[in-house]
């Protein structure tokens, strides 16, 4: 489609950014908590999650024939855990409904430089784009499962139209200023401060979709006519998005058991006002909530299923 004229962000009042949704609205320190993925062997994984992407290992444990692993930042906080079970199969390029990519985020362009540097030394292959708000780039695990590793652009440099639609891109990345600013410093893995930026899902219908992540959760929808039909982007505080959603693996069936795949993320609300709010919405939109020591989980029509908790 033709993009719409455009202007900085800075120059549209934070509420005008977006489309809120009808029962409630996430506010902006919603943050997304650790990922947990379902994948085939233990020890594949946690050499490319700590060799490739360079996220540290803080606990593996081997329960009942379970084999599970976390893993995050130097500081100690969560971003990723591992359950392994054998013999499932790899995740298929748009073949299963589920997870797209989890997305991780750097602090600093400095950071994203030295990552791309350490990985393409290591001859792995690297997607890359430059949405403009964002640069990314993406890599896949050994079980097929993408993982995005971006670092974000100041929000004085975004661009939104008149009606509050952040607007992206997918250009080429300029390696040689990454690489400068990467200033000549080795990869020594991830950060303090990296967080799990955002997720994207492969879902079946757009509209259906949005009843669970915008009328339900309570993201903003930010990016809903660039993308459309076929994706939509969601994010609290004005961000880009929290969440992605796209149906180009439509008619494919939902990731299952047999599958490697996502068997949750959560969303870390900021207190208890916003997690009944956010209960409330799900309820209101038929979607079912199941209280479980470990936090609050709900699962969209594909079977993704977030676990709600608040912070501590």
């Amino acid at each position: 489609m033709n993009i719409p004229p455009t202007i900085p962000y800075p120059t549209l009042p934070l509420d005008r950014v977006g489309l809120n949704p009808p029962h409630h609205t996430l506010p902006a320190n919603v943050r997304l908590g650790p990922v947990v993925l379902q994948i085939n062997d233990l020890g594949a994984s946690l050499d490319f999650y700590r060799s490739v992407i360079g996220l540290h290992l803080h606990h593996q444990d081997d329960q009942g024939g379970q084999r599970t692993a976390r893993l995050g930042t130097p500081d100690g906080r969560v971003l990723l855990e591992l359950r392994e079970k054998r013999g499932v199969k790899y995740a298929p390029h748009r073949g299963r409904l589920g997870l797209y990519h989890v997305a991780l985020l750097l602090p600093t362009r400095g950071d994203l430089g030295r990552f791309i540097v350490h990985a393409l030394g290591l001859g792995v292959h690297v997607g890359q784009s430059d949405h403009h708000y964002s640069e990314a780039t993406y890599l896949k695990d050994p079980d097929g499962l993408s993982v995005e590793v971006y670092r974000d652009r100041s929000r004085e440099e975004w661009r939104v139209t008149q009606d509050g639609e952040i607007i992206g891109g997918g250009d080429a990345l300029d390696l040689a200023a990454l690489t400068a600013a990467a200033g000549g410093a080795p990869w020594t893995g991830v950060p303090d401060g990296t967080t799990v930026g955002h997720l994207h899902f492969y879902v079946g219908d757009i509209d259906e979709a949005a009843r669970f992540y915008h009328a339900g959760l309570g993201f903003p929808k930010v990016t809903w006519l660039l993308t459309a039909p076929t994706a939509l982007f969601l994010g609290a505080g004005g961000y880009h998005h929290h969440v992605g959603v796209n149906t180009w693996a439509a008619g494919s069936a939902p990731s299952d058991d047999d599958d490697a795949r996502l068997l949750s993320w959560d969303l870390v609300l900021p207190d208890q006002i916003t997690f009944e709010s956010v209960l409330a919405g799900l309820r209101a939109e038929g979607f079912g909530v199941t209280a479980t020591p470990e936090g609050t989980l709900a699962s969209d029509p594909w079977g993704i299923t977030v676990r709600l908790r608040t912070n501590g």
